[in-house]
């Protein structure tokens, strides 16, 4: 690919980075995208026919798409692969970090290695990808916008998820730290936790999943990719752009109401 100065690639396209692009909220994440019209970077571990399959939706919509394995708990992998983001498409105006991964287990029975596994994803991942990120930023002179994607285990624990309650907890934090620390420099940072999205994966685990979640949500729903999505791109907007180091719900209120007795 021909180089091009950077800055004049960046105004010229909207460029979006979506970590674990390949299946679930990230990829359904990458398809809204490419249909707002951002050229989109994902990356993937092992689902490299997922990755594949959202990288030929990406340039069905006359968009460009730039995948590659990286795994984000791994320093040498992300600045590899950022660094190649960067050439190949130009600097991105927006970072989503939404890799991860979790482990079912009871507090007792959870082993040593699956809590390694997921806080090296999940947190120590989100930690090198903005990181890494806000360097180019910083080299280029641009303005930069990071978006971590949480969860409703930022607020509250979930049973038998202790690793990934744990690294969720920690985003928001993070979150916090990196946009006061990077705000001198033109870089936001926000965080979007979703409640309970329907996806693939939850409709094969429980069939009844979109049911179940609806009926405990104030506003009498399950929520979708969409919803994701929809946040994040106005966290990504100017008209976001004076919101940074704050966590945005997106859980039809599922942990802003308390879990009271019925007196009725």
């Amino acid at each position: 690919m021909t180089s091009i100065d950077m800055g004049e690639k960046n105004m010229s396209n909207p460029i979006a980075v979506i970590t674990g692009g390949s299946s679930g909220i990230g990829a359904e994440m990458a398809h809204y995208f490419a249909d707002k019209g951002w050229d989109l970077a994902i990356t993937f571990v092992e689902n490299s026919e997922g990755a594949a399959s959202v990288a030929a939706y990406i340039e069905s919509k006359g968009r460009r798409a730039f995948m590659m394995k990286c795994d984000v708990g791994y320093k040498d992998q992300v600045d590899t692969f950022l660094d190649a983001v960067v050439e190949n498409l130009g600097l991105p105006r927006l970072m989503v970090n939404n890799a991860g991964i979790q482990t079912w287990a009871p507090f007792l029975e959870l082993e040593e290695a699956d809590w390694d596994r997921t806080i090296r994803t999940n947190l120590k991942g989100y930690f090198l990808c903005t990181q890494k990120y806000a360097r180019l930023c910083v080299a280029h002179a641009a303005p930069g916008n990071v978006v971590m994607i949480g969860s409703g285990s930022n607020k509250l624990p979930f049973p038998n998820l202790v690793d990934y309650s744990a690294s969720k907890g920690g985003i928001e934090n993070l979150t916090k730290v990196a946009a006061v620390e990077l705000g001198k420099y033109g870089i936001r940072v926000n965080c979007v936790a979703p409640g309970a999205i329907e996806i693939e994966r939850t409709r094969r685990e429980t069939p009844d999943y979109a049911d179940i979640w609806g009926a405990m949500a104030p506003l009498g729903r399950v929520g979708y990719a969409e919803d994701v999505a929809q946040a994040v791109e106005y966290l990504g907007s100017a008209g976001a752009s004076y919101v940074t180091g704050q966590t945005l719900y997106v859980d039809g209120g599922v942990f802003t109401q308390p879990s009271w007795p019925d007196y009725s």
